[in-house]
């Protein structure tokens, strides 16, 4: 007598997907990594979460205005091992900012703990606000002031132009 096994062809289709999650480029591999990025007071603070990255894949770059974030997490081995079940992600993690010119490149700094990449992107000098001093003037006259008082032939002109 045969038996039939309604969960065998369940099996099959479940080990299919869970192969397929563990690909990079699949469905449901992240696109980027989610991130928070705010300003306190002359800098900015990125946060991005980077779950079970090998912390020596982690690089922070900038070039040409361009500020890349990439990690990696690499994939348990398949040996001797049979899923139930795979969702988390396994391979390289990658993201991309232009940063604007107001931005202090040189001073850029980063660091991974817990699984969360934290990127400190200062505000350069020349684009933080700044208060410009008024300076009191002496009490010579100025050109404008001597052009009228003198009479000169542009100020006759208006005069002429006008009256």
């Amino acid at each position: 007598m045969l038996r039939f096994d309604p969960f065998s062809e369940l099996d099959a289709v479940t080990q299919g997907l869970v192969a397929a999650g563990r690909e990079a480029g699949s469905p449901r591999s992240p696109r980027f990594m989610p991130m928070d990025l705010y300003q306190v007071d002359d800098h900015y603070v990125l946060t991005a979460d980077l779950p079970g990255a090998d912390p020596g894949s982690i690089d922070v770059d900038v070039e040409n205005g361009v500020l890349t974030l990439t990690g990696r997490r690499t994939a348990m081995s398949d040996s001797g091992v049979r899923w139930l079940t795979s969702e988390r992600f396994s391979g390289v993690y990658r993201r991309q900012l232009t940063l604007g010119e107001s931005i202090d490149t040189a001073g850029i700094a980063a660091r991974y703990d817990n699984g969360v990449l934290t990127v400190t992107i200062p505000i350069a000098e020349r684009a933080k606000p700044r208060r410009i001093v008024v300076e009191q003037g002496s009490d010579e006259p100025q050109c404008e002031q001597l052009a009228v008082a003198s009479g000169t032939a542009d100020g006759d002109a208006r005069t002429d132009a006008t009256g």
